[in-house]
C-alpha cells in the first residue's frame, strides 16, 4: 500500500477515536504510524527463499547445529499488536550447511509479517527443510504477547512456547532431547 493511503487511513483511525484528533501531538502521527507499520511489515517484500540462496557450503558436517536466542518481534494478525521473545533453530546438515547469519535473517523476514506465533515458528522449520534438505530441524519460540497483557485476560507474566520438529528431531526423541538441553529448556 503506498505511503500517502497509508497515512490517510491512519488518518481516519485517529479522527475514529480521538475527538480531538487534528490537535498539534497528532498532527505528524499518520506519517509516523504509517512508516512504522511499512518497517514492522517489511517481510512481505522479501523472499524467505532468497535469503538462504547463495550461502550454502558444501560440508561433510553431520552433528546438530543450533542457533539459539535469536530476538525477534511480530505483530499479532488478530490484534495488530506486538509480540516478542526469542527464537531456536537447529538442524543436521545432510551434505550442506548455510551461513549462520541466514538463519537468523529467516526468523526476521517471517516475523516482520502480520503473524500467530505457531505459523511463524512452522514457517521458519520448513523453510530450512525445504531450502537446505537437511537430516531434520527443530524450531523453538518463546514469545511474549502484547494482547495477552493489556487487554482481554490481562496477564502480565505469561509466556508463550511453540515448537516445530521436523525429520530425525520429530522421529528420534534423544535428538529431540539434546536440541531442548542445548537450548536450555530441559
Amino acid at each position: 500500500m503506498p505511503q500517502r493511503e497509508l497515512e490517510e487511513h491512519v488518518r481516519a483511525l485517529l479522527r475514529a477515536i480521538d475527538p480531538e484528533a487534528e490537535r498539534e501531538g497528532l498532527a505528524r502521527t499518520p506519517g509516523r504510524v504509517a512508516r512504522a507499520l511499512t518497517f514492522l511489515t517489511k517481510g512481505y517484500q522479501e523472499d524467505p527463499r532468497q535469503v538462504i540462496n547463495g550461502a550454502l557450503f558444501t560440508e561433510n558436517y553431520s552433528e546438530m547445529i543450533v542457533l539459539k536466542d535469536i530476538d525477534f518481534f511480530s505483530l499479532c494478525e488478530h490484534h495488530i499488536l506486538p509480540f516478542f521473545g526469542r527464537a531456536s533453530v537447529a538442524y543436521i546438515p545432510h551434505r550442506r550447511i548455510v551461513g549462520l547469519s541466514k538463519l537468523a535473517r529467516l526468523v526476521e523476514v517471517f516475523a516482520r509479517r502480520l503473524q500467530v506465533q505457531e505459523r511463524l515458528t512452522t514457517q521458519i522449520a520448513n523453510t530450512i527443510l525445504e531450502q537446505l534438505e537437511p537430516l531434520g530441524v527443530g524450531v523453538v519460540l518463546e514469545a511474549e504477547h502484547l494482547c495477552m497483557r493489556m487487554r482481554g485476560v490481562e496477564k502480565q507474566n505469561s509466556t508463550v512456547v511453540t515448537s516445530t520438529m521436523l525429520g530425525v528431531f520429530r522421529d528420534h526423541q534423544k535428538t529431540r532431547e539434546e536440541f531442548m538441553t542445548l537450548i536450555g529448556r530441559r
